[in-house]
């Protein structure tokens, strides 16, 4: 670690960009990307077919196709918000 004396220390934040790597719109796009994970979850649950009775409904629209897409999109929407980089003043 450098030791500064009072001379030498560096002034401020000038030309540097903020130190935090993730900023408040990152943690938008964030929860958004999470509500679509869940919400895709949710759409892909319901009752199941046994061995009592078929249940035509597992292979509903909603639950093989529309809750895993909503919930892929959810996971790239993810991997964005946390790769992007917020614009420069």
């Amino acid at each position: 670690m450098t030791e500064y004396t009072d001379n030498e220390r560096p002034e401020g934040n000038e030309g540097q960009q903020s130190s935090k790597p993730l900023l408040r719109n990152n943690f938008i796009l964030m929860a958004i990307s999470a509500v679509l994970i869940i919400v895709g979850f949710i759409l892909m649950t319901g009752s199941s077919s046994g061995v009592d009775e078929y249940n035509p409904e597992i292979f509903s629209q909603r639950r093989i196709m529309f809750g895993p897409l909503l919930s892929f999109i959810g996971f790239v929407l993810m991997a964005v918000a946390i790769v992007v980089k917020p614009k420069s003043k």
